[in-house]
């Protein structure tokens, strides 16, 4: 793959493309977190590197809005993760915990068995039985396939959560049943993007309410009406596979490969209001993957941005993707990271 990038995107059209990104330079050295699925939390800051919750599955990193991180360990707790790097429970449940959105004093929690749950503050978490309902539910299926004989796969479940800046619209991709919207605060739901798009997971902007975007299997999916309609891009792409994104510095970023089980892959960047293809990060080489960036795998704080792929490599750039470091080589199969 990296010659296939080399012949479509060469050192001189990068070099032009890519420092276009905007950049914060007054964003030093942040802490990046990185989740693994048996071997807890990886944190990095500066030169330094520690592990917290040793032999625990740790997934679904997600900001609290407090300056901390919220994260399910296992598969039945929500945990959060303050500034000083303690830890407290926030809540358990019977079901298997997926994925988690703070918006304001509330909490939203998806299983794995495609169902949400809401905490109101100070609360227990309550079922969202108007999701429950979603108009298409039926048509919902666990996304699987056959690798040497055998049927591999993620269950139905809720594999990520984002709202709208403001907070009036959230959405839920269902792996694999597309991306319900509400706007009542999770009363009810409707559908959005069609189901067999097979949606990775879904971020909301973080100042403007009306932009949305998706990594899908068959692109990088783009709402400019708060999810409501989507377009797909293929632009720039090697290939269709995306599965993560995120937005930094006024960008949009995504992560594309040809499969699931893909042996490499790349990130894609371009600025938000911006046209033309999506153009691979690196300012001179992009920047080759060792498997797949995964849902939640992306992950930025103005200028400064992270990836982990499913090879255990976290690369980290402080400057929107133009050059990059790794920083690590060894994670125990990382599930998702977060940048604080």
């Amino acid at each position: 793959m990296l010659a296939d990038l080399h012949r479509t995107y060469g050192a001189a059209r990068l070099r032009i493309c890519v420092p276009h990104l905007p950049y914060d330079a007054a964003v030093n050295a942040p802490t990046t977190l990185a989740a693994t699925w048996r071997e807890g939390l990886f944190v990095f800051t500066d030169d330094t590197r520690h592990q917290e919750l040793p032999g625990q599955a740790v997934r679904a990193l997600a900001a609290d809005g407090r300056g901390g991180a919220l994260a399910i360990v296992g598969e039945h707790t929500l945990r959060r993760r303050a500034p000083d790097g303690s830890w407290s429970i926030v809540a358990t449940a019977d079901a298997q915990l997926s994925c988690t959105l703070a918006v304001g004093d509330v909490l939203y929690i998806g299983t794995d068995d495609a169902r949400l749950l809401r905490i109101r503050a100070g609360g227990a978490p309550e079922p969202l039985r108007g999701f429950d309902a979603a108009p298409g539910r039926d048509g919902w299926y666990a996304g699987t396939a056959v690798v040497d004989g055998r049927e591999v796969g993620p269950p139905l479940g809720v594999r990520s959560l984002a709202a709208t800046a403001d907070g009036r619209v959230l959405l839920a991709n269902v792996h694999v049943g597309g991306i319900p919207r509400s706007t009542d605060g999770g009363a009810s739901w409707e559908p959005t993007i069609a189901v067999d798009a097979d949606v990775h997971e879904v971020r909301a902007h973080p100042d403007d309410p009306a932009v949305v975007i998706a990594a899908a299997a068959v692109g990088l999916c783009v709402s400019r009406d708060a999810g409501a309609t989507w377009a797909v891009e293929r632009d720039g792409l090697h290939a269709t596979y995306c599965s993560a994104v995120a937005f930094s510095s006024g960008a949009v970023l995504v992560a594309a490969t040809t499969d699931h089980f893909a042996r490499d892959g790349a990130v894609y960047g371009r600025l938000l209001d911006g046209t033309g293809p999506l153009v691979p990060l690196g300012a001179g080489e992009p920047l080759v993957l060792a498997g797949i960036a995964d849902t939640g795998c992306i992950a930025s704080r103005a200028s400064a941005l992270a990836v982990a792929d499913t090879g255990g490599n976290l690369f980290v750039s402080a400057d929107a993707g133009r050059n990059w470091t790794r920083r690590a080589d060894d994670l125990p199969a990382p599930s998702g990271i977060l940048v604080v």
